[in-house]
Order: structure tokens, then C-alpha cells, then sequence
């Protein structure tokens, strides 16, 4: 209410003003004379305002004109002007529409609709850095390799797009099953932008797959650099590199230098179960015992495991199975309560012939979790106490089908490996490999059931034990291994009577 008073009172005063100016005016006397060719014009004081004011409109419309010829000329000079920004902007405005367009079509999945939308937006914006780019990725959607290539490599000959083209081209590459081509522009890329996440997981993968160890610890370790892995994982993972390093010196006949990788790879990553294994033989290969069974202990401390055990009894193969037990104590004192200790403790007993201490190794485990190996070690103590074959064959029966027990699976495709490899043999991810057991419907043995008669010894090993306990670890052994191979246990008449 207030402000609108106030310009009311403001309305009012400059009319006043406007009301006693002109008044003023035509009270005043004299004027203005211009002689202009001898003829002498007179004008009175409104007369001169007015004049002066129409001379000041004339001259701004002069100034107009002069501008808008101006105009004209730079504009049929060649030159930028109003007029051309006005068109330049008209088409920029239409070529981000069909720019937009295209990227709805492409994330729509209308290849050909966003081909033709990025031909009308090159058209328009003359920007090849964007529309080069939605040219190729449409051209991949609609299935025009051709197409997408010859673009991506125009993306290549410019700089600000070289790596956007090369690992372009890569993708195409991949696709193809090119591997060998890949891996060269994989590399390329790399070097381009050291930082990109996903190119530096493509290097590292097809250096893996080409088996080149060192290569792909150069690039792990640019991956740390960069702030791409943790730490740990890093140490994992070149432990995993060092290992599989080892393995191909090991097969190129270089021992030493095996030894070396392997301890290095175990040293990195102590409960890699593969380098633990290795560096123990490598150790036991010096001569030194003392330091494979350290290594032994501690990465069967962080996960026990079949081979680690297999490892442990190589390391004195020819030693009584009293004086074994009392050794493998460096184990078993570690994690006893996880199933693969019950049963290597179990197994441990059966080849001193002590059933009774197998069966309280074993515990409940052959009920409550059974797996292969479990069962079938049930089975090894029921014949070993004297219980009757349709007892023993129970148990072997069942063994058929419980779990098969923990193998090598990808975390990755859930593929089943029948010994480590740093890279799934299927979907060929690195590093996916974990110990664990399968689904129900796997039916593949796992390798470690296949360690009892390593521990257990043959009947050769045993000299002067007592007969009837012989008989029955050796049956037991043997029906593991039809275990194993998928037959069916053996008929009753092909089997020794316990006495």
C-alpha cells in the first residue's frame, strides 16, 4: 500500500516537473537563430528542445544505417557477423538435438537410428571428437564392424582421441577372439591413459592368458601405483604371478631359479596354498626340511588343505606311521577342530592301524557333514575293527552320493578345476580360484581323497605289521580309488575277510 503511494506521489511530480518546464518555455523570450544559405530561421525555446531532440533521433538512425551497411558488407565479405552467429547458433542448436537423439537411440539399442542421427549431427556441428565417437558405438550396435573400425580409426589419427579409438579398435579386437592384436592395443591404451581402470584389467588378463608372468607383474604393480588395488590384494595377486612364473621356469628345467620364484610367491602371500606347496618342495630340495615344514604349518594354520598334508609327508617319505602322527602334530595342533584336520588326523591312525583313535579323530563328521572322503574314511575303520562287508559297503555306498567335498571352483562361472591355475580354465578370470565345495549336483571327486595312500603307505611300507589290520587299510585304499574312477565297488568275493 505504501509503495504504491509512493508512486503515485512520483507519477504526479515529474508531470508537474514536465508541466512547469514546458510553461516555463513558452513564457521565455529570444530563442534560437540558424542562418543556413542566407535565409535565417528562428526558433523559440520549445521550438529549440524540440529541434534538438528530433536531431539527436536523426543522428542515432544515421548511426543505424551505417552499422547495418556495415553488417552487409562483412557479411558478403566472408567475414562473422550478427547474422551468420545467428545461423551458426541455429545449426548448433539443431546438431545437439540430433546429438541427443542419437544417444537416446544408441542407450535404446536402435543401432541405425543413431547411425543416422550421428550423421546428422556431424553434419550440423562439425565436432568429429563427439560425433566420430557415436558414429562407432552405433555402428557396433547395428553390427557394422566395418563401420565402427573405420571410425575408431579416425579417433586415432587425432590425439584428443587416440586412446577412445585404440581401445575401441581393442574391444573390436576381443570380440573377434584376436587376443594377440588386443593385447598389443591393450598395451597401447595403457600407456595412453596409465590410469584407466578397465584397460589396465584387460592388459593384465591377456598378459595372464599369454602366460606372461612379468609383464603382467609390471602392469600390477602400475595398477598399485596408480590407486587401483589395495594393498593386499596387490600382494595376492602378485604372489599368484610369482607362482605361476615359477612353474614355468620349473618346466623350463631352471630348479634354482624356480625355488627362488616360488619362496618369493609364498613370502607374499602365505596362505596361497599352491606357493606354500611349492616353496616347501623347493626347501625340501636344498635340503631343508626345517623351513618347508614352517611353511607348511602356517599356511595350513590360515586354510588347512589336502596338499599342504601331502606336502608335509613328503618332506620324511620314509618315516613309521607312529613317527608320523608324532610329526604331523605341527599341524594338527593348528585349527583342529576344521574337518580337513579330523580327517588327516583320522587317516594319520588308520596307517598306524589304531582304529579306535581314526574313528574318535574322525568324530560325528561322517554323519553330520559327510562328504567322499569322510564316508570313505568310516568305511576304512569299519573294516579295520572287523565289521562285516555289508557294514563296509554301506558306508562306500554312500560315498557315492554325499558331497564330493571341497575343490577348486571359480568364484567367477562356478566352474570346477581339477588343480589351481591362476586363470579359470572357462571364463579364463584371474585369480577366481577358491577351495570350497560344490553344489550337490557336481559329482567330480575332489583330489585330495586321493591323498590317503600317501599318508597311509603300501603294504610294502608297513613291514611287520599286524595282517588283519594290513588287509583292511589295503581294501580300504582300493575302494577309494573306485571311488575316484566312478565304478562300483567290488563284488563281496573279490574282497579279504578281515580275520
Amino acid at each position: 500500500m505504501l509503495w504504491s503511494l509512493i508512486k503515485i506521489v512520483l507519477f504526479v511530480a515529474v508531470v508537474g516537473a514536465l508541466a512547469w518546464g514546458a510553461g516555463f518555455l513558452l513564457e521565455s523570450q529570444g530563442g534560437v537563430q540558424l542562418t543556413l544559405l542566407g535565409t535565417e530561421y528562428s526558433f523559440g525555446p520549445l521550438q529549440s528542445v524540440i529541434a534538438v531532440i528530433f536531431l539527436l533521433l536523426a543522428v542515432w538512425v544515421l548511426l543505424k544505417i551505417l552499422a547495418l551497411l556495415l553488417a552487409v558488407w562483412h557479411f558478403l565479405n566472408g567475414d562473422e557477423t550478427a547474422l551468420t552467429r545467428y545461423f551458426d547458433r541455429n545449426r548448433e542448436r539443431k546438431g545437439f538435438e540430433a546429438l541427443s537423439e542419437g544417444l537416446m537411440a544408441l542407450a535404446s539399442g536402435e543401432g541405425k537410428v543413431a547411425m543416422s542421427k550421428a550423421a546428422k549431427a556431424d553434419k550440423y556441428l562439425n565436432r568429429p571428437a563427439l560425433t566420430n565417437l557415436l558414429t562407432a558405438q552405433a555402428a557396433e550396435l547395428a553390427g557394422d564392424r566395418h563401420k565402427a573400425e573405420e571410425t575408431y580409426r579416425k579417433l586415432v589419427a587425432d590425439e584428443a582421441t587416440r586412446f577412445v579409438g585404440v581401445r575401441g579398435i581393442m574391444k573390436q579386437k576381443l570380440a573377434e577372439g584376436d587376443t594377440e592384436t588386443a593385447l598389443q592395443l591393450a598395451e597401447k591404451a595403457f600407456a595412453l591413459k596409465p590410469k584407466h581402470e578397465e584397460t589396465g584389467d584387460v592388459l593384465l588378463r591377456l598378459q595372464a592368458e599369454k602366460e606372461d608372468w612379468a609383464g603382467a607383474r609390471k602392469t600390477l604393480s602400475m595398477k598399485l601405483k596408480n590407486g587401483q588395488l589395495p594393498r593386499d590384494v596387490h600382494k595376492r595377486r602378485d604372489a599368484v604371478l610369482a607362482l605361476s612364473e615359477a612353474r614355468e621356469v620349473f618346466a623350463e628345467g631352471n630348479d634354482i631359479e624356480a625355488r627362488e620364484e616360488a619362496i618369493e610367491a609364498n613370502r607374499l602371500s602365505p596362505d596361497l596354498i599352491p606357493a606354500a606347496v611349492m616353496a616347501a618342495q623347493g626347501y625340501i630340495a636344498q635340503n631343508k626340511p626345517r623351513y618347508a615344514a614352517r611353511v607348511l604349518a602356517k599356511a595350513w594354520s590360515v586354510h588347512p588343505h589336502p596338499d599342504l598334508a601331502a606336502a608335509f609327508a613328503a618332506i620324511e617319505p620314509d618315516e613309521k606311521p607312529a613317527a608320523r602322527i608324532k610329526r604331523f602334530a605341527a599341524l594338527t595342533k593348528s585349527q583342529p577342530g576344521h574337518p580337513e584336520t579330523k580327517m588327516l588326523q583320522s587317516e594319520l591312525h588308520i596307517a598306524n592301524e589304531d582304529f579306535p583313535a581314526a574313528r574318535r579323530a574322525l568324530g560325528k563328521l561322517a554323519e553330520e557333514d559327510p562328504t567322499a572322503r569322510s564316508v570313505t574314511l568310516m568305511a576304512a575303520i569299519e573294516r579295520g575293527e572287523g565289521a562285516s562287508d555289508t557294514i563296509v559297503k554301506g558306508w562306500l555306498a554312500r560315498a557315492l552320493t554325499v558331497s564330493r567335498g571341497p575343490q577348486w571352483i571359480c568364484d567367477n562361472c562356478q566352474h570346477i578345476h581339477a588343480s589351481w591355475k591362476p586363470i579359470c580354465e572357462n571364463c579364463k578370470s584371474f585369480d577366481t580360484l577358491a577351495w570350497k565345495t560344490p553344489p550337490m549336483s557336481e559329482v567330480a571327486m575332489p583330489g585330495g581323497v586321493q591323498m590317503l595312500p600317501l599318508i597311509v603307505g603300501t603294504a610294502d611300507d608297513q613291514a611287520g605289521a599286524d595282517g588283519a589290520g594290513k588287509i583292511a587299510t589295503r581294501s580300504d585304499i582300493e575302494d577309494v580309488d573306485l571311488i575316484v574312477e566312478g565304478d562300483e565297488p567290488r563284488a563281496e568275493e573279490d574282497k579279504q575277510a578281515s580275520p
